[in-house]
């Protein structure tokens, strides 16, 4: 009668950690692929100075990746990380103190995290688009490198380069 109770027991405890993690809608792989990011980050350019830091956590039960940034000038922004089941793809909102604010949208590979932008209407080009592509560097560090592009992706300029180190 006890083992069949312990039995009894073991198995309810099984199907609840079964149940638990099944009700989890953001513990896909999919979800986890820009967990490469999430930290606590001082971030250099490639020379070594610093240029900012940024907090990189997990919201919602995992389902949103956020970023606070604090730049060496003053510059602060936010953005949101999301991965969209309904067309597999991962999305970036992306707002600064200055009013500016950046639409991304994209897929992972490798070690990578890579997002586009919309085409955009330019001033001294017709038309560009921002591409952002985040590396997970063997020494454990993040290169975030930023590009600016033409309606052909051809590129126009680097726009940042930067590489994380945890804090």
């Amino acid at each position: 009668m006890v083992m069949r109770i312990f039995a009894i027991t073991i198995l309810l405890s099984v199907s609840q950690l079964s149940l638990a993690q099944t009700n989890c809608a953001c513990c896909t792989d999919y979800h986890k692929q820009f967990d490469f990011w999430v930290g606590d980050w001082i971030v250099n350019d490639t020379t070594g100075i610093k240029v900012g830091e940024n907090l990189i956590v997990k919201l919602e039960d995992d389902c949103i990746i956020n970023e606070h940034w604090e730049g060496a000038g003053g510059s602060t922004g936010r953005s949101y990380n999301y991965f969209n089941l309904s067309d597999s793809t991962w999305n970036q909102v992306w707002i600064d103190n200055s009013g500016s604010n950046l639409v991304l949208k994209g897929k992972a590979k490798e070690n990578q995290m890579i997002l586009k932008s919309e085409l955009i209407k330019g001033t001294r080009v017709d038309w560009y688009r921002n591409k952002i592509t985040w590396t997970k560097n063997n020494d454990g560090t993040v290169t975030q490198f930023w590009e600016i592009l033409d309606k052909n992706d051809n590129l126009l300029s680097v726009a940042f380069k930067g590489i994380y180190i945890r804090k």
